[in-house]
């Protein structure tokens, strides 16, 4: 190697040790300067390091040129990060540009969706009530016109607003006054919104002869849907109903899209699994001063919900609540929706029929079905057969079932969905009524609203809007659905359909009915009359009478449960205390096993010839009467009186109507608890603090020994009895009086030592089983323990216990006399704290709770738990809702005189008059069929 190389190898280490010692320092006092400073700093290192002068030589060169080398590569490096920075702060500005330009393009395109939408409703809405106004005035002024007006009838349009003024209330003597006049008045002009022509793209062309018309027919049918309303109240007789109309269908027809397009909104549960397990009844009700939709489930006391997404929630909840083993259900749910953009319907959707059970459904599903559909398609009711234009009429389910039940088609009105989905020769074949004809005929629809591909989610009020646009479009570019085809198309047609049908049908049905609810009405006069004698009954005078008969019971309790009731049931207590207290210190002790009986120095039977200041006698009764007067007299007092009370309220209710009512009963005797636990802490204490004297020393007077002397012997004689009785109960349970004798002297001997027994086992000793020697030794202490009770009752009334000083002797007679002492203390303080205040505040608890018990709807349910109540109460009901049926029946007919009064005075003035016929929109020259001769409701 040479010295150049080698000088170059040793140097290389220290020269990159200096070079990083000395990195800090150039950089902190050296200027930068490019090449000429760097070769000044190199100078300046080689003149401070000393080596030999040829390596280090050799050393710097290559030094220098390797830096220099380097400099382009590291101006480069530097140059690159700027621009990389610059790069990402240009690209990031741009984006950040970009995304303003979009969300103002965004913000531009919502703020011009936003103003379109606002603009044409308020277009619409304020074009539609122009049209509605000018169209009633019209109306108003041609019939004003064209005849005189009743009496009764210018006097209700006067009372409305009416041109003419004046103060005549009347309308003579002897003229009916029409039902309902505010609800007239304001039902006039509202069944262009009942129609959907509001809602819809269609224009309103009838006449204003044709809208009043319309306007009455809505108001009674809203009168009739009353009724029936209340005719299914009453029940228990078919013959007492009025038809609704029925919807059934397959379940890929487009049933619930023809509901939901009728009603407006979109509220029917959606699904793959048969949704529907239940029937809906709904009713519509037209009502013009609603502001906004709602609906109402009158069964479960959801009121005014106008969120129609929370009432497809709870439709869905309902109908998932039948199981699936089950399958379906006839158990009804009934939802009333208000509006003033709906007509007046009653409408019953079905479960869709089905052709073949699913993998995870019952076999008997599809009978199922059919068996519920079959149920409510039987007349009156009117059939709404939903069929899909797509599929032959001839394997229409919906067809097929009604023609079932309806095979003249007189009742059924077909609805042909999807019309879109067919060629227009085909669909306008179809609603021809050739095929299949039905004698209401057809009406085809296209129920679906299209797609809303925008930024706002579809209004689901302007439901009948979208949906009566998107068939406007589609039927008016068909000629084969013009205006001279002949057939019935649109939602709005099927609206005009179904009130006219409902109303006719009804109509047709309403003197029959009338018939039927005047028989009805007989029979439950007559069967009130008999079983009740007329008398009458309301759930509120049942409770009041209820309470009223307990009340006098409670204050005939409140009078014979006082001082002396209570000082009984506390001295009685006392007693069992005091029978303690001897037994665990003078009487003898249970029996455990058979070893010999321990050695006892002091017996209970020496204690009438001890010694009189024998400590351990002393001692035995001070023990016994501190633990008597410590034992918590004020606990024991409170509850004591508190359970007597309460059980005695329990028999009082037992005895009360309130026995046939679990739910109040419930709620009396809580609140007798309630009561004595608010009073039982204070008294408790306050007994305790009354009684605190006694506890260190206890003065009994001669009068109070010679009582509790009386007393005891009572007690004991009763102690006894039990002994006796526990003694025959063995006797039975070993199979007799010897069996246990013979038990009974194998215990004695073994516990005298004369029988050494070494161990009692499971299998028992001397030949007697367990069981038996545990029966034995029970035996031998109650004879021990009766033996002892005779003894201290024939020492009690000895001459040694007449008299006080001689207490150690009669242990018995001082306890009871201190039992006593504590007995009329308590009751003094509980007869103040608990029973008084028990008394007073009982009455007003009861009624207090019994009232918050009564609200919604519970005192309907507390009269109907009683069966005699329960029947007087429906019979009553049944007879006032079949009255006010029939009274608004008169109703009905008073009204229809007055319009057969006004179809009169037009055709006096030669105007002529044109009825509907079945089919919807044509007009004939005289009215159809029978009831011309009978008018609109066969009168």
């Amino acid at each position: 190697m040479s010295a150049q190389l080698r000088a170059a190898g040793a140097l290389g280490p220290v020269a990159r040790r200096v070079t990083l010692r000395a990195i800090r320092p150039y950089h902190s006092q050296l200027p930068t300067g490019g090449l000429q400073r760097t070769e000044h700093a190199s100078r300046a290192l080689r003149r401070s390091m000393r080596f030999p002068a040829n390596s280090y030589h050799n050393a710097v060169i290559v030094r220098n040129a390797s830096f220099i080398r380097l400099l382009p590569k590291l101006a480069l490096k530097f140059a690159r990060i700027p621009a990389l920075f610059g790069t990402m702060m240009i690209g990031g500005v741009a984006w950040i540009q970009y995304q303003a330009i979009q969300v103002s393009n965004s913000a531009q395109e919502v703020f011009g969706n936003v103003r379109d939408t606002v603009t044409t409703t308020a277009s619409g809405l304020w074009g539609s009530a122009v049209d509605i106004a000018e169209q009633t005035k019209r109306g108003w002024d041609n019939t004003k016109e064209e005849f005189e007006l009743p009496e009764w009838l210018g006097n209700l349009f006067k009372s409305e607003g009416g041109p003419e003024g004046g103060n005549n209330n009347g309308s003579g003597p002897g003229r009916p006054e029409p039902p309902k006049k505010a609800r007239m008045g304001a039902a006039v002009g509202a069944s262009a919104a009942a129609y959907g022509y509001d809602d819809a793209a269609e224009e309103d062309d009838r006449t204003p002869e044709e809208i009043s018309k319309d306007d009455q027919m809505m108001y009674m049918t809203k009168m009739m849907i009353e009724i029936r309303n209340l005719l299914q109240k009453v029940g228990q007789s078919s013959t007492v109903s009025l038809p609704s109309i029925v919807v059934i269908g397959s379940q890929s027809s487009g049933k619930s899209s023809v509901l939901e397009a009728i009603v407006g909104h979109e509220f029917l549960p959606k699904g793959n699994n048969m949704i529907t397990r239940r029937p809906i009844e709904l009713t519509l009700v037209n009502d013009p001063k609603v502001s906004a939709d709602y609906g109402e489930f009158p069964d479960l006391g959801l009121h005014r919900i106008t969120d129609f997404s929370l009432i497809q929630k709870n439709l869905t909840e309902l109908n998932q609540s039948v199981p699936e083993r089950e399958c379906v259900s006839d158990d009804p749910i009934r939802l009333t929706i208000h509006s003033p953009r709906v007509p007046d319907l009653s409408l019953i959707d079905l479960p869709g029929y089905i052709q073949v059970a699913g993998e995870n459904q019952p076999r008997e599903l599809k009978r199922k079905i059919s068996e519920l559909c079959d149920k409510y398609i039987r007349g009156p009711n009117i059939i709404l057969a939903i069929s899909a234009a797509d599929v032959d009429l001839a394997n229409s389910t919906a067809l097929q079932a009604s023609r079932r039940v309806d095979p003249r088609g007189e009742r059924t009105i077909g609805v042909i969905t999807k019309m879109d989905l067919v060629e227009p020769e085909k669909g306008a074949a179809i609603l021809s009524d050739k095929q299949y004809p039905l004698r209401l005929g057809y009406v085809g629809v296209i129920s679906r609203a299209p797609q809303q591909t925008g930024l706002f989610k579809r209004d689901t009020g302007a439901l009948l809007r979208q949906i009566s646009k998107n068939e406007k479009s589609y039927f008016s570019t068909h000629p084969e659905f013009g205006p001279d085809s002949g057939v019935n198309i649109g939602t709005v047609t099927l609206r005009k359909k179904l009130m006219h049908v409902l109303e006719q049908q009804m109509s047709s049905k309403l003197q029959d009915t009338t018939a039927a609810i005047q028989r009805e009405l007989e029979e439950t006069s007559y069967q009130f009359k008999v079983q009740y004698n007329e008398e009458p009954m309301t759930a509120e005078a049942y409770l009041a009478a209820s309470l009223d008969d307990f009340k006098h019971a409670f204050k005939r309790f409140a009078s014979s449960f006082g001082r002396p009731q209570m000082q009984q049931l506390l001295k009685e207590a006392l007693d069992q205390r005091v029978l303690d207290q001897l037994a665990a210190k003078y009487w003898n002790k249970p029996i455990e096993d058979l070893s010999p009986a321990p050695f006892e120095p002091e017996n209970i039977a020496d204690l009438p010839k001890a010694d009189p200041d024998s400590q351990f006698w002393h001692m035995q009764l001070d023990t016994a009467t501190s633990a008597l007067t410590r034992l918590g007299v004020g606990r024991l007092a409170a509850t004591v009186v508190a359970n007597a009370i309460q059980a005695n309220v329990d028999k009082l209710v037992n005895k009360s109507t309130f026995a046939k009512h679990p739910s109040a009963r419930q709620v009396i005797n809580e609140a007798a608890a309630t009561v004595l636990a608010d009073r039982s802490y204070t008294t408790s204490d306050g007994i305790e603090f009354s009684l605190k004297p006694y506890k260190y020393e206890v003065d009994i007077q001669p009068q109070e020994w010679s009582q509790g002397r009386d007393h005891v012997a009572g007690v004991l004689k009763m102690e006894l009895d039990q002994c006796q009785r526990a003694m025959g109960n063995l006797e039975n349970s070993v199979g007799g009086k010897r069996k246990l004798k013979e038990v009974m002297n194998f215990v004695d001997k073994a516990r005298k030592g004369e029988i050494v027994v070494e161990g009692e086992t499971r299998n028992g000793a001397g030949g007697f089983s367990a069981a038996l020697l545990q029966k034995g030794r029970e035996a031998v202490f109650l004879r021990d323990r009766a033996d002892i009770i005779n003894m201290r009752i024939m020492a009690v009334k000895s001459r040694q216990c007449k008299s006080l000083e001689n207490k150690y002797y009669c242990p018995e007679v001082f306890l009871d006399a201190v039992a006593t002492k504590l007995t009329q203390t308590s009751v003094l303080f509980l007869n103040v704290e608990m029973l008084n205040d028990f008394y007073a505040r009982f009455p007003r608890e009861v009624e207090s709770k019994l009232g918050e018990q009564m609200l919604g709807g519970g005192l309907e349910r507390f009269a109907s738990e009683d069966p005699r109540i329960r029947r007087h109460l429906d019979l009553i009901r049944r007879k006032e809702l079949l009255e006010l049926v029939l009274s608004k029946i008169e109703g009905l007919r008073r009204f229809h005189r007055a319009d057969d009064d006004v179809a009169g005075a037009h055709d006096y003035h030669g105007h002529g008059h044109r009825a509907y016929n079945g089919n919807l929109g044509k007009k004939s020259s005289s009215s159809s069929g029978s009831g011309s001769s009978r008018g609109r409701f066969g009168f």
